[in-house]
């Protein structure tokens, strides 16, 4: 079994902050002119269309444009357009393609049927000659450079970084560029983060719920999917608003659950949900900033809202990879996975 530190989802995980840095100073004067653009002539409002770790990436971005700009932000299908040839209604919309290799046929099918349909096409990719980039009418590299491990990290992350510098510069809110500008060093705190209690407590187990809320949520998604890609684990995402609409008839004593907080409106509920299925006897292991205790995990306080499920998933990728090898697996080839689907 190889050393943690030579996977290569370790050492590209471990390369987000440095990506982040790089992006942020690359993109900066491109994104500047988008914003201005953008807010000489706004959207009527926004569609994201993605899949994989790229739709958890547009999950955060929802919350993000909903919030920080007043757009409403819908997540669409890609098979609208690549299997029922569906034609929506398009005009003066911003339709936000987000992909790591820009080639899947079917983003690319409707991202072409977005410009079709009277809609401003902005790419956020990592393959800068893909085909995707192409097609768009503006493209904001990821910046992350080659990555060769199925599961995505780093390319992840920083589609999280550029959908938040778009909405800092398209807002001109000072309160996010600050945000922006101590990023990298919250990534590389989040990074040395000792989470080891994640694997401590998940190596024996089979099933596990992860539980998010609002910016947080689409951290959720991504933990649950890298469960089950690199750990052989049966994980489900859940919003802390929904879990107990149902899934909570499944939470009985040891069962495990990971929740991700970060200090905004949805803290209190998000820890009285954690705090009610601990009392159920269910193994709860919670990240939240400040917070100390059995079964917490370090995110350190002060952190914005915003940024919280940026570190929460490196630190989260790296006790991931950890218990991915502890479990017997190998985070870089999960079983029947390929690098790029290539969904029709």
């Amino acid at each position: 079994m190889k050393p943690a530190h030579d996977t290569l989802m370790y050492r590209e995980a471990h390369e987000t902050a440095e990506v982040v840095a790089r992006q942020l100073a690359r993109n900066a004067a491109a994104l500047e002119a988008l914003g201005a653009a953008l807010r000489a002539r706004p959207p009527r409002f926004i569609v994201t269309c993605a899949r994989g770790s790229s739709d958890h990436a547009a999950a955060y971005a929802k919350y993000v444009f909903e919030t920080k700009l007043g757009l409403a932000t819908a997540s669409a299908s890609p098979s609208i357009a690549s299997i029922y040839d569906a034609r929506l209604r398009l005009e003066d919309a911003l339709f936000v393609a987000v992909s790591q290799s820009g080639k899947s046929p079917d983003l690319l099918r409707s991202a072409q049927a977005a410009r079709e349909a009277g809609a401003r096409v902005l790419a956020l990719v990592n393959v800068e000659d893909s085909p995707l980039a192409a097609l768009a009418d503006t493209v904001i590299p990821l910046c992350a450079g080659p990555e060769r491990s199925v599961a995505a990290t780093k390319s992840y992350l920083a589609t999280l970084a550029a959908v938040l510098q778009l909405a800092a510069h398209w807002s001109g809110d000072a309160s996010l560029h600050a945000v922006l500008a101590r990023l990298p060093d919250d990534l590389r705190r989040g990074w040395d983060a000792d989470w080891s209690a994640l694997a401590d407590a998940l190596a024996p187990v089979r099933n596990l719920f992860v539980v998010g809320r609002g910016y947080g949520f689409g951290a959720a998604l991504e933990a649950a999917l890298k469960f089950k890609e690199t750990c052989g684990l049966h994980a489900e995402a859940f919003s802390a608003a929904e879990v107990k609409h149902g899934p909570m008839a499944l939470v009985g004593p040891d069962f495990p659950l990971l929740f991700l907080a970060q200090d905004d409106g949805t803290l209190d509920h998000t820890l009285a949900v954690a705090a009610e299925f601990r009392a159920r006897g269910a193994r709860v292991l919670l990240a939240a900033p400040g917070m100390q205790g059995p079964d917490t995990l370090p995110l350190a306080a002060g952190l914005s809202p915003l940024a919280a499920p940026l570190v929460a998933v490196q630190s989260f990728y790296r006790a991931a990879s950890a218990l991915s090898l502890r479990r017997g697996f190998d985070p870089d080839l999960p079983p029947s996975l390929n690098k790029v689907t290539e969904t029709l």
